[in-house]
């Protein structure tokens, strides 16, 4: 049994933001062009990407502050799950299927299945768009079928509007796997990172304005084959989100590199900085990229921020100092997989 932890009073402990500590909803969502648009993603707290079979990615997005009636398209569940969802203690987990050898380790694991598996009250096709990529979720009937699922409560994560120093500028991150890609640009407009997704911006049925996430966390892990394949003979990796590592911390368009660290399934994960200090994500929504240990996220441009030097006059115009120093200013490329500390 995970260990009583206090509800949060007025603010999410997931995005930093004002919010109830109201039940939480996981849910498997697509990632592949025909994914496009999602649908309710934009209302997530916070979204994890892993990868599956073949070098493609799934979505795991978390909800509790906000509800969508619609969140789309739904697919299946996924090993890393497990491991994943239980420092939620036990939420409910809407997914439309799974491998038939991993539906008992499922069925054990800590969360309230709310899957068509266990009713389909709650799911629809949308004749609009092909299957499999047609299958939506009402995020309040989901929850209806989960009375006791557990309320937000603190996973680890600190959130400051101010911003650390000790940064280097970070104002795009991008990672590929065989056959996914992810990507993060920063606007300095919003504040925000915008998202792309398998080489184009990801859409949302919501917003004009697409997904965009307030912190971008690329979670280096090791990454392991497991007992389960697809169809078509496919091997689902395994992520180990149990551990500890290293993970770069992307927000206000710097990056921060840091240590993460889950000793159990029951904890929560923090991100601690060099000095010993917790990393501050900034208040909105988080995106957690689940990177295996073996690949390496490009980050650009890694130089340090420019300083206002004050003017010794009172008339003269305050300058600007010259960047003191770069790292890899021609081959700006960060790894997201040093040793593991």
């Amino acid at each position: 049994m995970a260990p009583d932890r206090p509800a949060p009073t007025g603010w999410s402990p997931f995005d930093g933001r004002r919010a109830n500590a109201d039940p939480v909803l996981v849910v498997k969502l697509d990632n592949t062009t025909y994914a496009q648009p999602h649908a309710g993603l934009t209302k997530a707290d916070l979204v994890y990407i892993e990868e599956v079979e073949y070098g493609i990615t799934r979505l795991a997005a978390v909800f509790s502050s906000h509800i969508p009636r619609r969140i789309g398209p739904v697919r299946s569940a996924r090993i890393t799950d497990i491991d994943l969802l239980a420092q939620y203690d036990r939420p409910a987990f809407g997914y439309s299927g799974a491998q038939r050898r991993l539906l008992p380790a499922l069925k054990a694991a800590p969360f309230y299945d709310v899957s068509p598996y266990t009713g389909g009250s709650g799911y629809t096709r949308d004749n609009r768009r092909r299957a499999p990529y047609n299958l939506y979720v009402n995020g309040e009937t989901a929850l209806d079928r989960a009375p006791k699922a557990s309320p937000a409560h603190d996973i680890g994560f600190v959130f400051d509007t101010a911003l650390p120093p000790g940064g280097l500028l970070a104002k795009t991150a991008e990672m590929e796997w065989g056959y996914g890609k992810a990507g993060f640009r920063y606007d300095a407009t919003s504040g925000l990172y915008g998202v792309s997704l398998n080489g184009r911006q990801a859409r949302a049925e919501e917003s004009n304005d697409g997904q965009r996430a307030a912190t971008v966390v690329i979670q280096s892990v090791k990454q392991t084959p497991s007992a389960y394949f697809d169809k078509g003979g496919g091997n689902t990796p395994h992520a180990e989100t149990i551990g500890t590592g290293t993970a770069l911390v992307l927000r206000d368009g710097q990056v921060f590199r840091t240590t993460w660290s889950r000793p159990t399934r029951q904890d929560g994960t923090t991100f601690t900085r060099a000095d010993g200090s917790l990393m501050p994500f900034k208040p909105g929504q988080v995106w957690i990229v689940l990177l295996d240990k073996k690949r390496k996220a490009v980050v650009k441009p890694l130089t340090r921020p420019r300083t206002i030097v004050a003017s010794p006059t009172a008339s003269a115009a305050p300058s600007v100092a010259p960047p003191q120093g770069t790292a890899a200013a021609s081959t700006p490329v960060a790894s997201a997989s040093p040793t593991a500390q």
